[in-house]
């Protein structure tokens, strides 16, 4: 008798531990997964112009000369900047004065003739063309002589030139702080 008690009593418990854990359950969950892709971001930047490459000078006169800088559709805030190059003799004979808008790069450093503006998404100033030269021209100087011009004709003699390029570089270096121009500039020194 003991022994069937004992077994009963172990069959009970045993029932009792199945019913117990046969209704025990774990409330769990899972979530949707987020996929993050990440894409990458650029500036492009292009500088065209219409009038061509070979002028001929004049004294007093005016030569159109239209080089626009622009920052592309699809391209992030930047400091869009140009370099003008001029040969050591452009100032003998030619002038331009800087399109409005533009301003001139100053510190440290900094010889070359750069000038910058910020481009930014707010105002529309993407995919805008800007001007380089005020009134897309230069000017021969009117005290240039005849000696002067013939001089340029002479054998190894290097006519004058001016290169312009265009550079440009993000405006921000982190969340809403921005680059100076000077910094800028540096990101995108040649």
């Amino acid at each position: 008798m003991k022994k069937k008690g004992l077994a009963m009593v172990l069959a009970l418990v045993l029932l009792a531990v199945c019913a117990v854990s046969g209704t025990l359950a774990w409330l769990t969950a899972k979530s949707d997964t987020v996929v993050n892709t990440f894409t990458t971001s650029d500036i492009k930047v292009e500088l065209k112009e219409t009038t061509g490459t070979e002028y001929k000078m004049i004294p007093g006169y005016t030569i159109g000369k239209d080089p626009k800088a622009t920052v592309l559709e699809g391209s992030e805030e930047c400091y869009l900047f140009v370099k003008l190059d001029k040969s050591t003799n452009f100032d003998d004979y030619l002038e331009y004065t800087i399109a409005d808008g533009w301003t001139k790069l100053e510190g440290e450093g900094i010889t070359d003739t750069i000038y910058y503006r910020v481009v930014d998404g707010t105002t529309n100033q993407i995919g805008t063309a800007y001007s380089v030269l005020k009134n897309d021209q230069v000017t021969v100087k009117g005290s240039v002589t005849k000696a002067q011009m013939n001089a340029l004709d002479a054998e190894g003699v290097a006519k004058p030139t001016l290169t312009i390029t265009a550079y440009a570089s993000q405006l921000y270096k982190s969340a809403g702080v921005e680059f100076t121009a000077a910094e800028a500039w540096a990101n995108v020194t040649p």
